[in-house]
């Protein structure tokens, strides 16, 4: 984290460790950034998902930002596990948060919480 952009935990998160970037400026996307935050970006989310992917142990970080929830910058960085729930790859794999949030599908709290901690500590030993 940074003056630039946070990262917290989705709410619900589909897997532990879906993380959401978020700018710290009300901004709705990259075709409004600033020139600051357009330099700092692409860095910014190797940053994150390099670390996410280390602390989850992750195949591959997926990353998507679809702008149509809420009129501020949010991009989602979703840990793909070799096992995930429902086999989810892909795209499918971000239809996993609307189904924990509906109570289709269980995920650890204790567990989410556990990486998000583990995360948070992780970023900053990364500075």
């Amino acid at each position: 984290m940074d003056d630039l952009w946070h990262v917290r935990p989705a709410e619900p998160a589909g897997v532990p460790g879906w993380m959401l970037l978020i700018s710290r400026r009300h901004v709705g996307g990259p075709a409004h950034f600033d020139d600051r935050e357009a330099q700092a970006f692409g860095p910014a989310l190797r940053r994150f998902a390099r670390v996410l992917e280390h602390v989850t142990g992750a195949l591959r970080i997926y990353v998507a930002a679809m702008g149509e929830s809420h009129p501020h910058f949010h991009m989602h960085l979703v840990p793909r596990y070799a096992t995930m729930p429902r086999e989810a790859r892909g795209w499918s794999a971000f239809d996993l948060q609307r189904a924990v949030g509906a109570g289709e599908v269980a995920v650890d709290a204790a567990e989410v919480a556990r990486v998000a901690a583990a995360y948070a500590n992780a970023l900053r030993d990364a500075r």
